[in-house]
């Protein structure tokens, strides 16, 4: 994530809209990271990351103890934060 996202703050906010416990939270938002991390850049310099491939990674985990849907709202919550705070975007 980049300097710009105030961490307490990311998973202060998928907690209101999840009920997820933090340390859950925390676990899922450094697993999506690696992947995003991972993921290989187009020619304008832009990623793109297929919501279910990443769901699908952070479920392999194995100390990911998560249903699927808790992954997913936890990761649209995230993004809905980014996007709030003009750190991210959905290319169309």
């Amino acid at each position: 994530m980049s300097g710009k996202v105030n961490e307490q703050e990311l998973v202060d906010y998928i907690v209101s809209r999840t009920n997820a416990d933090p340390e859950s939270i925390q676990l899922v938002l450094k697993h999506a990271e690696s992947f995003i991390n991972n993921a290989t850049a187009d020619a304008k310099g832009e990623v793109d990351i297929d919501s279910d491939e990443l769901v699908d990674y952070v479920l392999a985990r194995p100390d990911v103890k998560l249903d699927e849907l808790t992954v997913e709202t936890i990761l649209e919550s995230e993004m809905d934060y980014l996007m709030e705070k003009g750190l991210a975007g959905y290319i169309d």
